[in-house]
């Protein structure tokens, strides 16, 4: 069995908000989230104005940032203390009291590092509500887990190169080494991360929160609001995680169906099913199967500098392309096209693809992270889906993604922590019709607790909806009234399908 925990690990860990849309990614180190001049206070907290910038560059984003001090270990608030990166997006109109706390997803993401596109996805929200941005304990600038060598620069990581499962282990073996004397992996899941939060809203003096979390963001929100209820006003849950889901043991099943729905929109549309007369998951399979066999080496275009390179595809790096192109219809729309030409024998368009995504998943994930909440909270509970040995990616993909818990801390989890979510709270929950890691079924097996809930399911979409068409209006309308049910969700009737690409210059007029 090989391992990628490079393209693989990049694509199923990006399910969070910079897997949709143009990321923002982790904010830049060297900029972000430093003091500029002056102090503005919140509660017991100072902050200070900020500029929050990804890095991946792009427009700043203005706001103000503080801190707050935490135990590490809570049994021991003595020992190692640990500060969580706040920032404060203030509104342009003051007047609601109960602020918004957005959840980053991942497991893995800086809340920060999206400043810019949760301004815009709360854009309605903002105008009356405080948005606050906690970067989870682990991530961004709140005591990372990050990798790092002897020398403290961070481990490198080929994304673009196979490894076996005894790579991935070398890998986590070396990650925790760098750990030792600053950070202990086992009190960085989602129950501290929890407890964090209500720390830093009882900080800020204020009795009731909104929560918006997207993907992992969900559990995040879920596992707050039923621990906390009474300082809970509403939540919203995009790309929903139901408490009972092993996160990563159904990837397999869920990106066949995705594929599955998308083949079948293929088929309505009269050009597209004449350009592309075989079923794409099976043209993908037989692509797989083929450089399984024997990878090709391939001259192709990098996509930063248009320079040509040259490099080596393989099967599993066309599964994770596959898998996150599945993602954003936008970029789904591309999978056709590429994987037909691949099918023929033109490489090259998809090793450019390969080669773009891994880039621009560099560095977003924080892998210590992302392994002591998967660790801790799912692995123990996996067991291999049915038929998910016959799909496309295979049950090698949940297996490559918990390998690194065989040897990672693993932190202790509430027994009741994977019981459904129950609350009298109203939820709003969304989910993208074609979403290849958190199907609508999701969101309905988690509606189905909450008498106050109103689940939508947009057309057509992917992973994470909250930003697409009307929806920033409808969220800015669900925190105003705490009414989901009320809302006149008509206007995503408007949504329409992204068609596939039938040639390199887009699709059929």
């Amino acid at each position: 069995m090989r391992y990628t925990a490079s393209l693989i690990a990049a694509a199923v860990l990006a399910a969070a908000l910079a897997g949709c849309q143009p990321a923002d990614g982790p904010a830049s180190p060297s900029r972000a989230g430093e003091p500029l001049a002056g102090t503005h206070p919140f509660g017991s907290i100072d902050f200070a104005p900020c500029s929050l910038t990804s890095a991946e560059g792009g427009t700043a984003t203005e706001a103000h940032c503080g801190q707050l001090e935490v135990a590490e270990d809570p049994a021991h608030p003595d020992g190692r203390r640990i500060s969580l990166n706040i920032a404060w997006l203030q509104p342009s109109n003051a007047g609601a009291p109960d602020p918004v706390f957005f959840l980053a997803g991942g497991p893995g993401q800086a809340a920060t590092g999206h400043a810019a596109a949760v301004k815009r996805m709360l854009s309605a929200v903002g105008k009356q509500r405080d948005i606050i941005l906690v970067d989870q304990r682990g991530t961004g600038r709140s005591h990372p887990l990050d990798c790092r060598g002897p020398d403290g620069a961070p481990l490198p990581l080929d994304v673009m190169a196979e490894q076996s499962q005894a790579d991935t282990l070398a890998y986590t073996r070396q990650c925790l080494q760098g750990l030792e004397g600053r950070a202990d992996p086992r009190f960085y899941t989602t129950t501290d991360a929890v407890r964090d939060l209500d720390a830093v809203r009882a900080a800020l003096g204020v009795e009731k929160i909104n929560l918006v979390g997207v993907s992992y963001g969900t559990r995040v929100a879920q596992q707050y609001a039923a621990r906390y209820p009474a300082h809970t006003r509403s939540v919203v849950l995009d790309g929903v995680a139901p408490n009972e889901l092993v996160v990563g043991g159904e990837f397999a099943t869920t990106v066949e169906d995705a594929l599955g729905l998308q083949s079948a929109q293929c088929r309505q549309i009269e050009a597209c099913a004449k350009r592309y007369p075989v079923d794409m998951r099976e043209q993908l399979r037989t692509v797989m199967q083929t450089l399984r066999q024997s990878p090709v080496e391939v001259d192709y275009r990098d996509s930063r500098t248009n320079q040509t390179r040259h490099g080596t595809i393989t099967a599993d790096a066309v599964g994770s392309l596959a898998f996150m192109f599945s993602y954003l219809p936008q970029t789904a729309s591309l999978l056709p096209l590429t994987i037909d030409e691949a099918a023929h024998g033109r490489y090259a368009p998809l090793m450019s693809l390969v080669q773009m995504s891994s880039d621009q998943m560099q560095g977003q994930i924080n892998r210590g992270m992302n392994w002591s909440v998967v660790c801790a909270e799912d692995a123990g509970r996996y067991v291999p889906a049915p038929g998910a040995a016959d799909t496309i990616m295979g049950s090698g993909l949940s297996e490559a993604f918990f390998a690194p818990c065989a040897q990672w801390p693993r932190g202790e989890v509430p027994a009741d922590f994977h019981r459904p979510f129950t609350s009298e709270v109203p939820v709003l929950l969304l989910s993208g019709e074609f979403d290849p890691v958190t199907p609508p079924r999701y969101g309905e097996q988690v509606a189905a607790h909450l008498p106050n809930a109103r689940h939508l399911v947009l057309k057509g979409q992917g992973h994470n909806v909250a930003f697409v068409g009307c929806m920033p209006k409808l969220l800015g309308q669900f925190v105003e009234t705490a009414d989901a049910k009320a809302l006149d969700a008509t206007c995503l009737d408007n949504l329409s399908y992204v068609p596939p690409f039938v040639n390199f210059n887009g699709w059929s007029p």
